[in-house]
């Protein structure tokens, strides 16, 4: 993904406040300016905000990953290493600032990003647990957020139904990444950032939402209820079949990744 650069028109740094505006401001401008995919069949657009992460080291994770024969001890190792990508390259998608630093032979362009307690980490359990860890591995410091969601596997559509939120005082002020690593139906994805925009108060620019592997229908679906809210992926698969499943997918995240295949 590409990062965000503030350009001030002093060489001299803004105030925190000014900061702030920038912020909000190139965050959204970077928004509009990403280049939108598109269904090749139909031309139709997936979302105004989908960003695919392109490390080449997912090809192989992610082959180890879909395998049926990957029991759950190899499956979380090679997890972790694309959670580990993906949460890097997400987390590269908040806003940060040019700054320019000493190196030991001499001056360098780098930037500056948020301090971790400008930010919050949320998870929708149970999967996005372990997507969760990856982020708090890159950022010790992030504040973390809850949110239990669970599909209700009797119901043709599977749909969602929300149990319980708890987010860390002061959240509407922060920059947020949602964490799951599916994005099937969008269902769970919409509850979660109702949560997060309509009970919250989390403007839809502060907000990310980070999955590992989605579906077209999935992306749609939330690129239609929550078209500013960014979407960080790893992959986009083929579709969802009768079961309301990512194909090719991996099967059920939670149940590899925690070892609670039947």
């Amino acid at each position: 993904g590409s990062q965000v650069s503030y350009d001030n028109a002093s060489d001299e740094m803004p105030t925190q406040e000014e900061g702030m505006q920038m912020k909000e401001k190139d965050h959204t401008e970077e928004m509009e300016e990403n280049v939108v995919p598109v269904e090749i069949e139909t031309g139709e657009v997936m979302h105004p905000a989908l960003v695919v992460s392109t490390s080449k080291a997912y090809k192989a994770l992610f082959t180890k990953m879909r395998d049926v024969r990957t029991k759950s001890e190899d499956f979380v190792p090679y997890s972790k290493r694309a959670m580990r990508l993906l949460a890097e390259d997400a987390l590269a998608e908040f806003p940060s600032q040019k700054i320019t630093i000493q190196t030991p032979c001499g001056p360098c362009e780098g930037v500056k990003t948020l301090d971790p307690s400008e930010m919050c980490a949320v998870s929708i359990v149970r999967s996005g647990d372990a997507l969760l860890e990856s982020v708090r591995e890159c950022l010790p410091g992030i504040s973390v957020g809850k949110i239990l969601i669970q599909r209700d596997e009797s119901h043709p559509d599977k749909i969602p139904k929300l149990f319980y939120s708890k987010l860390p005082p002061n959240v509407q002020k922060k920059f947020v990444l949602l964490c799951d690593p599916m994005l099937a139906t969008g269902g769970s994805a919409i509850m979660a950032l109702d949560v997060l925009v309509v009970k919250y108060k989390i403007s839809q620019h502060r907000i990310i939402f980070a999955n590992m592997i989605c579906a077209p229908e999935g992306i749609k679906a939330v690129g239609k209820a929550y078209p500013k809210i960014k979407i960080v992926t790893a992959c986009i698969d083929s579709h969802l079949n009768d079961d309301k499943f990512i194909v090719p997918g991996l099967g059920d995240y939670g149940d590899r990744f925690f070892n609670t295949q039947e």
